[in-house]
Order: C-alpha cells, then structure tokens, then sequence
C-alpha cells in the first residue's frame, strides 16, 4: 500500500516534478520515495511513488519495469498474484511482490481489457507502455484505492493518490468546486467522480482510460469499464439454512484473502457487527493461509463507553489479544487540522479515526475492517424510513440558492465528473434502488471508503476491507431485500450468518450505532457546543449555501477548516497550524 502521482504531457519529462509530487505523499509510503521520468513525442511522462513495505518488503520498490518496456506505480493489493506468476512463467518476473503481476497480466493481454478481469485485489494504477506511448489509469472495481487526476491549461495530465500531490505543479490552482459542494451538502457525500476541488475527478470505479499526447497535451484516447457497475438482483427466497453458511463462507475467503502480508496485521474493533465478524473469522482464516491471527485495537472516550465494552466482550469470547486505547480529553483539538488535511473533506465528527489509526500504526502495518457491510446489507438508519431521508436531501437543495441545486433535482447530469440520475425522489425511491445508488454514486466510494483510506494511510497503515472481497459481494447482491431489513433488524441475513460464529448473542443482534458518535459521543457534543456561535458565523461565508447549513454546525465547521487548509494560500505550508488559527485565518 502506497501512495503514487505523476505527470504526462509537455512538461512530463521533468524528472524533479514526480518526485515533488509523490513527496506530498509520503505519510502513505514512509518507507522510501522514488520516482522515474522519460521523453516521448510532445512531451513526457514521469511517475513518482512513496512506498508501505508490506510485500517483498526487501525487494519490490517502485516503479516496477518489464523487459516489453512498461513501468508501473500502484497503490493497492493484488490477492491473486501467486496465482498469476504460476500461469505466466514466460513473463520474466524480477521481485516476489504483487505489484508485478499487473505487469505480466498486461504483457499477456489479448485485449484492452481482459487483462484487468484477471486481477483479484484492491488498487489504483498508473502503467506506461513506451511501446505504444499510452499511459494507462486504472482502478479496482469499487473504488478502494484513491486515483485522482486534471488537466492544466498547459496541456499536463495530473495524477495522484490524494489531491494535495497536484499542488507540487505550480501551474496548479486549488480551488473549490462549487457544483460538488452543493452535492456534498445535499447528500452527504461527493457524488460520482467529483472532488470537492474545481476541475479535480477521480478515474471511476471499475475503469481503465488510455492516455496519448497530442500537439495540445494530454489527450484521454480511451475509457472503458472492465467491470459492469455494482447491481443487486435480489432472489425470491432465502433459506437461512443452506444460505447463511455460504454467506459466512463467502466472507471468510474474503479475510483469509486480505492476511496477505510480510508484515504485522491487525483488526479494527469497534464492538460494532462488522468488525466483530472480522475477528471472530479470524482464527479460521489463519488457520487455512498460515498468517498469524491478528490482535483487535480499540478506542474510545472512556471504558464505560458502550463499543468499548462490546469490544472487550467479542475479545473475550473469541479469545483474542486487545488492545485498548482510552482517548485524551484535549484528542480532538489536536486531531480536528489532521482530520481535515489528509481527508480532503468536510469531516469533523469522525475524529476517533485519527487517534484510532495512530495508535494502531505503532505495533502493525495492516488492518482489517468493518467498512462496506452497511452499504450492501441495509445497516444505516436512514434505509428505515426512506421518505424521510428524501425529503431532508430535498429540504436542503431547496433551501439552497445556486442554479445547481435545481439540476440535481431534475434528473440526469452528464457533464464531466457526474454521470446518471440525482433526482432524490429517483435514487431514494425504494430499498433496492437506494442500496444500488449508494454503492455505486458516492456513499461508499467517496465517503466509507475516503474516510478509512486517508486516515489509516495518514499514519502508514494500510486498512483492508474483507466485505468487499468480490466473493462477500457477489453472495450478498441476490439476498432479498426482506433479509437485508427487516422491520425490526437491520443486515437480517448478515445476522444469521454471524449467529454461526463462537460471537455472543449480544454481539449478533446488537443495534447499529453511528461510528463516530458511538465512540466518542461526548467529546463531539462538547466540541459542537464550543464551536457552536463560530458554526452560525461561518454558514454565513457562502449565501447562496447558507440555509443548507440548518441543523448541520458541523458541516459549516468542516467547510470553513477545508477552505483554510486546502485553499487558502494555494493549501500548502497550512497543516501545521493550530484549530483556531485556521478557523479565523481564511480567504
């Protein structure tokens, strides 16, 4: 896991530029940083990547290079690389990582895209063919891996892990996008490929684009998804007997799979379902791979606090190793400039983050998490009462006066970055079709997954997500809906499959809490009423937004805190400041 950005276009054979770029990454990869850069017609090309050893840690840095003349940078895992190797021994293989799989997958294409379908794993790619003169972008099937990307006046395509890498340009100008803030506040969540940064995108979930230069730069030859987009086709029926032991199974290969590594692996703990079915698979997961059963961390406010007791029971009962970390009454005021620096959004109430990975990062370099379980078995509250939630986002773009609020309502948007129907009233019609919409528009990819990514990697951990192994996710698209969400209970189906586990039955049936409010609810609460007069003071910054701002003070915080660290003063030299300088000292 890792952190990679680059350059292509006229001034892409700068070979210092790669290197300045992957440097404003190096939390990612604080093992080493190295880049690579080339000449080609109209231009160049350069890559740069900050590495977290974690396998072949001696021997596989990047880039990675072919005897056919290809250089890779990737961020990510390949589960299946061993298999790979075993099925292209003509490829001339240099490391024992799995970086280089990617390579022989690539070396053996037929096409341009079934080459990808071989790959089992998490990434973000950026390969280069000097054979072709084609730079390739790629990213796994449901966004895990960061890849974000623009196109500057001067013809140079940008590319990285995280936004801040573009700054090292200095052609580049961070500003906010306007249309993506509106969406953001609406629904939560960026939506589609946007960013909250004007003319900054991510390469979708489940692409590959094919990049050349032309006398003007920069030009996206081709894109094609190599995978269709998630889509649930629920069955009639669901026996929870023959069904429930294949759902389980289905998730057990899928932590078995994310073991891989070199180094020491961890489980994070949040006392919650999800993470508890991780570590309750995990002894049968070391038991088939050989990898060592991983310890459980935990963090929370205080140890009354009611994750932190379910944490030490599932432990306990699964006999595990624990360790638990009490937070610091002042953790917040430290963490809040971090929170919003490496998560590149509006977030402040999932502050436990921050403490959780650091701590975690002292002892392992991998964990392994709950993420993505509610999003594919009905766990938020809002998926109880559907109308309600429809009519809040609509409340907000109606209270909102930029044009831009009205075209989200009116259906289809297909201009750069956005793609399909927005329409509250379409998206949160029904059960089916708002799981779908969340899994494939934002809700996971731009803020669960955004979230575990950047804070984790912000301390050089890697955090792995075991439900979105494609085997967890190809069982769980055919449940009914009825054993998604129940009247009474939430992830029915899930449940079940839990029951099978040595998990108590409090663990099992325990209702589902919002993360962060779960762990520290009186640490937020505390900061919210502190920071409360400066909330109404800050929504005033954008008329136009303000009335979005009703009944949320913590997004008008978050958004006041972002504009200070990622805009003013072109966002760098920012991060080291403190809280309330950066609140008041804002363009």
């Amino acid at each position: 896991m890792c952190g990679i950005a680059g350059i292509f276009g006229p001034n892409g054979d700068d070979a210092s530029l790669a290197h300045t770029m992957a440097s404003m990454l190096n939390h990612r990869g604080p093992d080493g940083i190295q880049s690579w850069s080339d000449t080609c017609n109209n231009g160049g090309i350069g890559l740069g990547h900050t590495r977290l050893s974690i396998v072949d840690v001696a021997g596989s840095t990047q880039p990675l290079y072919s005897d056919n003349g290809c250089v890779l940078v990737m961020n990510g895992e390949i589960y299946n690389h061993k298999r790979i190797r075993d099925e292209e021994r003509g490829f001339a293989f240099r490391t024992q990582g799995d970086g280089e799989s990617i390579l022989a997958a690539y070396a053996a294409r037929k096409d341009e895209v079934s080459w990808v379908q071989r790959l089992d794993g998490i990434w973000s790619f950026a390969l280069w063919d000097s054979s072709r003169n084609v730079l390739i972008l790629c990213r796994d099937r449901l966004g895990v891996k960061p890849l974000v990307k623009t196109q500057t006046s001067d013809g140079n395509l940008l590319f990285g892990s995280e936004v801040k890498s573009l700054r090292a340009y200095s052609q580049y100008h961070s500003a906010i996008d306007m249309n993506a803030l509106v969406a953001r506040i609406a629904f939560e969540y960026p939506l589609d490929e946007t960013t909250l940064f004007e003319n900054v995108y991510s390469v979708e979930p489940g692409t590959i684009e094919s990049w050349v230069l032309s006398e003007n730069g920069a030009k996206l030859q081709h894109r094609s998804r190599w995978v269709e987009p998630y889509m649930s086709t629920p069955q009639q029926s669901w026996n929870q007997d023959r069904n429930a032991p294949a759902l389980l199974e289905s998730l057990t290969r899928s932590v078995a799979d994310r073991l891989m590594s070199d180094v020491p692996l961890g489980i994070v703990l949040s006392g919650g379902l999800d993470s508890a079915m991780v570590a309750a698979i995990s002894h049968e997961a070391s038991r088939r791979t050989g990898y060592p059963l991983p310890a459980c961390w935990t963090v929370a406010e205080s140890e009354d606090n009611p994750d932190w007791m379910a944490a030490e029971m599932v432990c306990q009962s699964l006999d595990l190793e624990h360790h638990q970390h009490i937070l610091e009454d002042n953790a917040f005021d430290k963490s809040l400039p971090n929170l919003s620096w490496h998560g590149e959004d509006l977030d402040i109430t999932v502050l436990f983050f921050q403490p959780l990975f650091s701590t975690m990062a002292k002892s392992v370099k991998v964990g392994l998490c709950g993420q993505g379980a509610d999003e594919l078995h009905a766990g938020y509250p809002r998926y109880r009462d559907l109308e309600s939630h429809r009519n809040i986002v609509n409340s907000r773009l109606n209270a909102c006066e930029h044009p831009f609020a009205n075209r989200l309502q009116e259906g289809e948007i297909c201009t750069s970055g956005w793609r399909g129907n927005h329409d509250p009233s379409v998206a949160f019609s029904n059960l089916k079709t708002a799981l779908d919409y969340e899994m494939n528009h934002g809700q996971l990819t731009n803020f669960q997954l955004r979230l575990v990514d950047r804070h984790s990697m912000a301390h050089g951990l890697e955090v792995r997500v075991p439900f979105l192994g494609q085997s967890h996710v190809d069982s769980s698209t055919s449940i009914p809906m009825e054993w998604k969400l129940a009247v009474h209970t939430e992830k029915v189906a899930l449940r079940a499959a839990a029951d099978l586990t040595r998990l108590p039955k409090e663990i099992v049936y325990r209702p589902k809490l919002p993360a962060g409010r779960a762990t520290s609810p009186t640490m937020i609460d505390n900061l919210l009423s502190e920071l409360h007069g400066h909330a109404l003071q800050y929504a005033n910054d954008f008329p136009q937004l303000s009335g979005m701002f009703k009944g949320q003070p913590e997004i008008s915080l978050g958004l006041r805190l972002f504009r200070s660290l990622h805009v003013t003063d072109g966002g760098i030299g920012r991060q080291g400041k403190g809280l309330m300088t950066l609140l008041e000292d804002v363009e």
